[in-house]
């Protein structure tokens, strides 16, 4: 197997490249600073690591790159500092990088029509709502108020938003002769190592009472979602939403 890893250098990607390597899986890695990937991993033969501005590419340029892969993991998200300066950077850097780069894949894989159907997993978060409605909790009028204040003020947000739109409306199930996906909503991320944890079709709880999930057990899950026939078949397209399964008590 060869996986196309897209945000290689961020908190779940490292631990993403870092699992696949330790199943012997081929992995490429399009990263801006080859230089930013852990010492361990860029140094192992099975890791190819592509130097360049994923944005920059023409959908032909990553179609070349996803040549011979079997899957592709997206963990991009947005950087909060902007340069040297904090906080600014969810105003100033590109505020429809997950979007942009989940319809290039989409694009790219189109244009490949591959035999078999490359799998895309996209890393979303528990605040996006699912798209096709199938998500049973009800939000409060105070809630409902909070969602549309970050959609307007928090580019990161809507990113989230459009892009598991996309991939739910744009793509759905009508692309399957060449791509299958599951997109992950992991709940609060925190650190600590792989562990056992749950995964639910449903989001099940409010804004105010969130649960957590280390980045090893996301990292863990989207690998086990390439790797796992079994698995695959039951989440692909789907969101499914991850915790911890064992959580601190809730005040």
């Amino acid at each position: 197997m060869r996986v196309l890893i897209l945000g290689g250098t961020g908190n779940v990607g490292k631990l993403v490249i870092q699992q696949l390597l330790e199943r012997d899986i081929e992995v490429k890695a399009i990263v801006r600073s080859s230089s930013r990937l852990p010492s361990d991993s860029i140094s192992d033969p099975k890791l190819t690591a592509i130097q360049a501005n994923l944005l920059e590419l023409s959908v032909s340029d990553l179609a070349t790159h996803l040549k011979g892969c079997d899957a592709v993991i997206c963990t991009l998200g947005h950087n909060l500092s902007y340069g040297r300066i904090p906080a600014i950077g969810i105003w100033l850097n590109a505020r429809d990088l997950v979007t942009r780069a989940t319809k290039m894949v989409c694009d790219a894989i189109r244009e490949l029509q591959p035999e078999i159907p490359i799998r895309f997993v996209l890393l979303n978060t528990i605040g996006v709502e699912n798209p096709d409605g199938s998500d049973t909790w009800v939000r409060t009028r105070l809630e409902r108020g909070l969602v549309s204040f970050m959609s307007g003020v928090l580019p990161p947000y809507t990113d989230s938003v459009r892009s598991a739109q996309h991939i739910s409306r744009e793509v759905g199930k009508k692309d399957n002769k060449y791509l299958e996906w599951v997109t992950v909503r992991p709940d609060g991320f925190i650190d600590g190592p792989v562990s056992e944890y749950k995964t639910m079709e449903s989001i099940q709880h409010s804004f105010y009472t969130p649960d957590h999930i280390t980045k090893a057990n996301i990292a863990h899950f989207m690998c086990e979602l390439l790797v796992g026939q079994q698995l695959w078949e039951k989440w692909k397209f789907k969101m499914p939403l991850i915790i911890d399964a064992k959580q601190p008590e809730k005040k």
